[in-house]
């Protein structure tokens, strides 16, 4: 049984990675992170969240940037990296903000 692998634009990628609503909770979850081990927590919240808005969107018909649907990819891999980068890039902030205090 041959199976054919899906091709995803590098395009649709990059869309999947710079999702607004998941740099906006990534990076608020990240800014709120007390311990550098909370940012992965916060890293796993957006992601949820993100695919959660992704998903309504997509439900009702309104577009997404990278949409969410049953016969096409969801990109975990790369929506979690993302979201550990902005994550970690909101807890790096904060921690800049208050050196210059």
């Amino acid at each position: 049984m041959d199976v054919t692998p899906v091709g995803v634009p590098v395009s649709v990628w990059i869309w999947a990675a710079f999702d607004p609503v998941l740099i906006a909770v990534a990076v608020s979850l990240g800014w709120r992170a007390d311990q550098k081990g909370k940012i992965f927590i916060a890293a796993i919240a957006a992601l949820a969240i993100a695919l959660l808005v992704d998903w309504l969107l997509t439900l009702i018909g309104l577009p997404t940037l990278a949409p969410l649907s049953r016969s096409g990819p969801t990109l975990f891999p790369v929506r979690a990296v993302a979201a550990l980068a902005w994550a970690a890039l909101g807890y790096g902030a904060r921690r800049l903000r208050g050196r210059w205090r």
